[in-house]
């Protein structure tokens, strides 16, 4: 009889599941029925631990008819657990009764949670209430409280201050609280709100203006557009972007920091200086980058000059500086060496070069995505569209039997172009698109059959089916994992890995680096005081380096100044490649995954420019 009641009593307890297998469970994005038990079953123990986990993947889902799975948690006896089912009910956008959970809720890092998730949302709570409670939180005093509001305040007004513009109340309020913190990140977030709000006040910027963090500083020059000279290269970059002039340029072509070298040759060309100091940058600049720029500023500035510089530059050994040239060619409308560099062996050359319809025709029959993506775009409108509807589709076939999801760019600019021009012929051939292994390129070629063949035909591929989730095994060697990236003359970077936060993303980091997969790549995307990217076989935006789709890994991980992210092309779309925050860029929080943060190697950071090469990525476990 005990035995037949223990037994009972067994069945009728459900075991919780693992967190590996919650971790699981989310990579499935709400596709399937067995995950989603799971995640109910997690939010539903007693464990914090997978509460949370269940939290979050309902939040990455980002699906508001989950919210109530997640509105229980909310009043969870962990603190954790409440603070990562608030951030999720912002992820999902979903309503929920903020002021009722302030009013009983105590804990600081749980209620900035909460301001900073009714700030982000875009689901449909009252924005008096909204910003009532965001300018009282401003006045906590508790500093995560306090911040998490600066937060919502920030994400609130960038989102909606071009539509509503922010009372005289609400602005006062932000400027009273910049001026009664000393946090640098609070201070950041809070003149961000300003910006938003188009707010300038003299002596709110002032006191931002002396502050010790030069990111605070550099935010305050953008926003007062006030010319500083400062220690810093993030203010100095900043200054000269805003309050440059001949005379300011001139100066800083000797700055120690090639960012701001490189903005004042830029400078130059833009505010029409005189063409004496750029004609010697381009033949005796110190880097190839400084005479590409000071040749297409020169273009700008006197054309013969720049004219006589340009079978040089041309002839450079170095593809990207011959990508420069070709933008000074068509500034000068040389269509000789426009022509020459067009057949460049480089794809990123041939792209920069393009100008005629042979040139996109001679792209359309290569690999490179951004080179048959900048050949599709060419046939945009063109009046000769139609009579090329064989060889894009013939360049579409090509890149859709590869089965790489990250040339999403490429093939759906083609199928664009084919839903303008192709033939009833043309259009047939892309019936076997309509089972591709992308939703997105399903859809349209579906799209493409059905309205230029006019066969009513629909999608059967209606959801991307992402690489399977790593082992346990795997993702347990990678906690306390580091990774060393050594960059060709510049030096090393060491990172602190983040499998917690987003294990698949790092588990496809770890393999492509222990394979040599990144060795001998470049960073190709430079933009001071936000990202540098690398990473990519094409040396360019579009061409991944994983042959599928990342899940985006959102959550309460920072894109401070230090941290790497993942390139992506919209939600859940993350392509491999690799960008650093050079300052703290907090509106790619929620947005972007966030998988490893800096130890060693700020001073390199911010050296690294166009062209240079990532040597190796060592991988090294804690055991």
């Amino acid at each position: 009889m005990w035995l037949l009641l223990s037994l009972a009593l067994h069945t009728a307890a459900p075991v919780p599941p693992t967190a590996y297998a919650v971790l699981a469970a989310e990579h499935a994005r709400g596709g399937d029925a067995r995950a989603l038990g799971v995640l109910k079953a997690a939010a539903a123990s007693r464990d914090s631990l997978l509460q949370r986990l269940a939290a979050r993947a309902y939040g990455r889902i980002q699906r508001a008819e989950f919210a109530g799975e997640v509105t229980p948690l909310l009043r969870a006896p962990a603190i954790a657990v409440r603070r990562e089912a608030a951030n999720a009910m912002a992820q999902m956008n979903a309503p929920f009764d903020f002021a009722a959970l302030l009013a009983s809720e105590r804990e600081p890092s749980v209620r900035g949670a909460i301001f900073e998730s009714i700030g982000r949302s875009t689901a449909p709570l009252p924005t008096a209430t909204v910003v009532s409670a965001l300018t009282g939180g401003l006045l906590e005093a508790a500093g995560p409280a306090r911040t998490g509001a600066a937060r919502g305040m920030e994400s609130l007004l960038r989102r909606t201050a071009r539509s509503a513009k922010p009372s005289a109340e609400t602005v006062g309020a932000i400027r009273a609280a910049l001026r009664a913190t000393s946090d640098m990140e609070t201070r950041q977030l809070l003149l961000l709100a300003l910006t938003a709000a188009g707010d300038r006040d003299s002596a709110t910027l002032a006191v931002a203006l002396r502050d010790t963090s030069a990111q605070v500083r550099r935010l305050a020059v953008a926003l007062s557009r006030t010319w500083l000279d400062d220690p810093s290269s993030l203010v100095r970059y900043q200054a000269l972007r805003v309050a440059g002039s001949c005379e300011r340029a001139t100066v800083a072509l000797h700055d120690v920091n090639e960012h701001v070298v490189l903005t004042a040759v830029d400078l130059l060309g833009e505010q029409s200086c005189a063409a004496t100091r750029l004609d010697s940058l381009v033949v005796s600049g110190s880097t190839w980058r400084i005479q590409a720029h000071a040749l297409v500023a020169l273009a700008k500035v006197d054309s013969a000059r720049a004219r006589a510089q340009l079978a040089r530059a041309a002839a450079s050994p170095v593809w990207q500086a011959r990508a420069w040239t070709a933008q000074a060619a068509k500034a000068l409308h040389d269509t000789p060496t426009l022509a020459r560099l067009a057949r460049d062996s480089a794809p990123n050359v041939a792209i920069a070069a393009m100008t005629t319809d042979d040139d996109a025709l001679r792209a359309l029959r290569g690999t490179h995505a951004g080179l048959v993506l900048a050949a599709a775009t060419h046939f945009k409108g063109a009046p000769t569209l139609g009579t090329h509807s064989a060889q894009l589709a013939d360049a579409l076939l090509r890149l859709s039997a590869a089965r790489i999801a990250t040339n999403r760019d490429p093939r759906m600019a083609l199928l664009q172009r084919l839903l303008e021009s192709a033939d009833s012929a043309t259009a047939v051939r892309l019936a076997p698109l309509t089972a591709d292994n992308d939703p997105s390129v399903a859809a349209l070629a579906a799209q493409v059959v059905s309205t230029r063949a006019h066969i009513a035909t629909a999608p059967t591929t209606v959801h991307y089916v992402p690489a399977p989730f790593p082992s346990a095994a795997t993702l347990a060697s990678l906690r306390g994992a580091t990774a060393e990236l050594r960059l060709k003359s510049l030096g090393t970077i060491v990172l602190y890995l983040l499998p917690d936060d987003a294990p698949v993303t790092v588990a496809t980091f770890v393999a492509l680096a222990e394979r040599g997969a990144f060795n001998g790549l470049t960073w190709h995307r430079i933009v001071p005081n936000f990202v540098v990217q690398g990473g990519s076989p094409g040396a360019d935006e579009y061409d991944g380096i994983t042959p599928t789709f990342l899940r985006d890994e959102v959550g309460f991980a920072r894109h401070a100044r230090g941290t790497f992210g993942i390139s992506t092309r919209g939600r859940d779309t993350g392509d491999g490649q690799l960008f650093i925050n050079l300052v703290d860029n907090f509106r790619l929080d929620h947005d972007y995954t966030v998988f490893a943060t800096m130890l060693k190697g700020f001073d390199v950071m911010d050296r690294v420019q166009e062209g240079d090469v990532i040597e190796s990525i060592r991988i090294f476990r804690s055991h």
